[in-house]
């Protein structure tokens, strides 16, 4: 028990009670564990650390969950994958904004968190990059819900503008988009929230 201070000790006395049953390694592991959970990364930090490796793959996806997510369910209507899981398929994403923009990152004074709990964070985010097909500059203002577990993003749902995103990506702009079938579904039919 000598790895213990006297405020461990009385933290433990609180939470646990002057249990003799139990053992010191007990008492370690409860200790490992509080202190682990106090430093879990909340929601709104998991967002701008996000934003702030937005183009750097690998350093985005270390962000998620194994299992997380990042999806996009408008672009479904430009015919592009709209879902993306697993840390791998997060990072090739996120690698692609690179490839497609010549400077896509989001500032700080750009970035507005609207709700805000460890759980959950809502924000509206803008970035202003130069499409490296194009050569034109597009102001993309997203909104994003961001889920965290344990420490990890669970799912970032953002939403922007299709529209803009053709004008911005497309040599023709939205005229480069296929004809439109009878039936038009904004998000794939699937779609739940």
């Amino acid at each position: 028990m000598s790895a213990l201070n006297a405020a461990d000790d009385m933290h433990l006395m609180r939470v646990l009670g002057p249990d003799p049953r139990l053992q010191p390694r007990h008492v370690l592991w409860h200790l490992a564990e509080t202190r682990k959970a106090n430093t879990m990364k909340d929601a709104k930090t998991l967002l701008l650390e996000f934003l702030g490796a937005v183009t750097r793959g690998q350093n985005a996806a270390a962000l998620f969950a194994e299992d997380g997510a990042v999806e996009l369910p408008f672009l479904h209507s430009m015919g592009i994958p709209w879902r993306h899981r697993g840390r791998q398929a997060i990072r090739e994403l996120q690698d692609s904004l690179a490839g497609l923009y010549l400077d896509f990152a989001f500032k700080p004074e750009d970035t507005h968190v609207l709700i805000d709990t460890p759980e959950q964070v809502f924000a509206e985010y803008m970035a202003h990059p130069t499409v490296a097909a194009t050569g034109r500059t597009v102001h993309h203002l997203f909104t994003g819900r961001l889920v965290a577990e344990n420490g990890q993003i669970k799912l970032l749902r953002e939403s922007l503008n299709p529209v803009a995103v053709s004008q911005a990506l497309l040599p023709g702009g939205v005229k480069d988009l296929p004809d439109p079938e009878k039936v038009i579904f904004s998000v794939p039919p699937d779609y739940r929230s």
